[in-house]
């Protein structure tokens, strides 16, 4: 179809107009979000970062290209954490601003490899550059005050076995590393003819490398016990004691699975809202239903703690603890919760932020931090034997590395308490409860995502869903028959070498332009004018 000459030459300020390419990078950057729950178009990843490239290589300058990478990270940033809005409102906007500007230098590097017409050489380079650049901003943004890794690229693919083998092997970043390499090819082969032999070369390279994962890398071994674990999700409880008929209904469902005969019961995250050394009514009444099932109960207590220090009763603070209940009462086994979410749980810099509760739902006040992780031990009986139980509290299950640890400090389960009653209707209960199949596949030890009012899901060692999930609109208990294995994963040993691969790399390649640059001849100096005298010339020298 022909565009007529007026039509044709309006298209064309618009496309030139900054105004227009800092929308466009905006919706660019924000189009990944579709990959990941609930949307859950897992396979637009390989090629959701395409406009975005094709948009930063084409800029004009160095300096219009970082600010299109920093446009388009504001729009990721946004897209991920939509779901805060209620809780921020335009607060939004400034974080995202402020994390957004972690793209502005890789924004810069796509241009520098990929603008104008790249040789075959530069292009090969990118397919290598680019991804890393990708993941070290990844890394930067995981900084827990930063906002931690929700959202980290690679976590789309949680339902792909394939991607969860190569989780096995490096991580959710390395997931991210491949995903990112394939959109750089295709992004080659779209706008670089001169480059697509390289482009081809190094999407089936990422085929190869995935096919040599799915082969050869060490899987979960043979399973040598399986153990019976109950979730028990009590639903969205609202209005005045709230917190005592949420426990009354977790009771409730809780003296249902009698006769189950269930290893473990897992509440989750805040299902008891006062300090049991304060309340023994309530730690008698775990102890009970610990007694009625057969099995530990491990609960999450979010409440003000009160400590004897020297026999005198102070008050320390509010924290968030996985404490283990028996038939005897909490047998001493207790995690509190390390990496609290900033602002939902504590306010960064409060002196200087602290406005921020004014403007939306932000902490009133800072929640306490816990200072190790734990692996708790619970007791067999009956001819069952014991069972090494790693507790995770919510947003912490989004860390690989706290996982990792807990793997390695022998725990044979995982388990994540969450509530993200909040955020019910939103994207973040499914993405939240995705993210424990990542964990599971990249320790080899599954992982149960216990939630107060869903999505709560059960993850064999291999990544892969046991059984049904609960929804966000289900109040119930469930028992699942989980496999364990001793054997552990590449990832537990050899932990986050691809982002150690990135950093080495990018690191090298400013050494080599820093000593290009130092070495680079100076410019020569004009020649001075020719002087003259009366018309004619007289030469230099003479």
């Amino acid at each position: 179809m022909r565009v007529p000459g007026g039509r044709r030459e309006q298209l064309t300020r618009l496309s030139a107009s900054p105004w227009w390419r800092g929308a466009a990078a905006v919706v660019a950057g924000a189009l990944p979000a579709l990959a990941f729950p609930a949307p859950g178009l897992w396979w637009l990843a390989y090629v959701a970062l395409v406009p975005w490239l094709l948009l930063v290589r084409a800029a004009p300058t160095g300096r219009r290209a970082a600010l299109d990478g920093w446009l388009g990270g504001i729009g990721f940033m946004i897209a991920m954490h939509h779901w805060l809005v209620p809780n921020l409102h335009v607060f939004i906007v400034l974080l995202a601003a402020l994390l957004g500007v972690l793209w502005a230098p890789w924004g810069w590097l796509v241009r520098r490899l990929l603008g104008g017409s790249p040789s075959a050489a530069r292009a090969s380079a990118a397919l290598v550059v680019v991804p890393s650049g990708w993941l070290v901003v990844e890394l930067v943004r995981s900084w827990e005050a930063l906002g931690g890794p929700w959202g980290l690229l690679g976590a789309s693919q949680w339902q792909v076995p394939a991607a969860l083998r190569v989780a096995s092997v490096g991580g959710v970043w390395l997931v991210s590393l491949l995903v990112v390499a394939v959109n750089t090819a295709v992004a080659v082969l779209v706008s670089v003819p001169a480059a697509r032999v390289p482009a081809t070369a190094g999407t089936v390279l990422c085929a190869v490398a995935v096919g040599s994962v799915w082969l050869w890398a060490p899987r979960p071994g043979r399973t040598d016990r399986v153990v019976r674990v109950a979730v028990v999700q009590p639903g969205v409880i609202d209005g005045v004691g709230g917190a005592e008929r949420r426990f009354s209904r977790g009771e409730q469902l809780t003296r249902e699975l009698v006769g189950a005969r269930p290893d473990l019961v897992v509440w989750g995250e805040s299902s008891v809202g006062a300090d049991l050394s304060a309340r023994p009514d309530l730690a008698a009444r775990l102890a009970a239903l610990s007694r009625a099932v057969g099995a530990d109960v491990l609960v999450n207590v979010d409440a003000r703690r009160k400590d004897r220090p020297g026999g005198r009763e102070t008050t320390s603070g509010i924290y968030k603890s996985s404490v283990l209940v028996g038939p005897g009462g909490p047998t001493g086994d207790r995690y509190d919760k390390m990496r609290l979410v900033p602002f939902g749980e504590y306010v960064p810099a409060r002196a200087l932020l602290g406005w921020a509760t004014s403007v939306g739902k932000a902490a009133g006040e800072n929640r306490m931090r816990g200072d190790r992780q734990v692996v708790m031990s619970v007791p067999g009986g009956q001819g069952r034997p014991g069972l090494r139980v790693g507790p995770l509290v919510c947003f912490e299950s989004a860390f690989p590395d706290m996982s990792r640890r807990l793997a390695r400090d022998g725990a044979r389960l995982l388990v994540v308490q969450s509530a993200t009653s909040t955020f019910q209707g939103s994207w973040a209960p499914a993405q939240h409860a995705s993210l424990a199949a990542l964990r599971a596949a990249e320790t080899g030890r599954p992982t149960v995502h216990a939630t107060l009012t869903g999505v709560s899901a059960v993850y064999g060692p291999d990544g892969r869903p046991i059984g049904a999930r609960l929804g966000t609109d289900e109040s119930t208990a469930a028992v699942y028959e989980v496999p364990l294995t001793e054997d552990s994963t590449l990832y537990v040993r050899f932990g986050d070498w691809p982002v150690y691969g990135a950093v080495a790399l990018l690191a090298a390649l400013c050494a080599v332009c820093g000593v290009r640059y130092v070495r680079r001849p100076a410019p020569t100096p004009p020649a001075p004018p020719a002087r003259t005298t009366r018309g004619s010339a007289v030469r230099p020298g003479r």
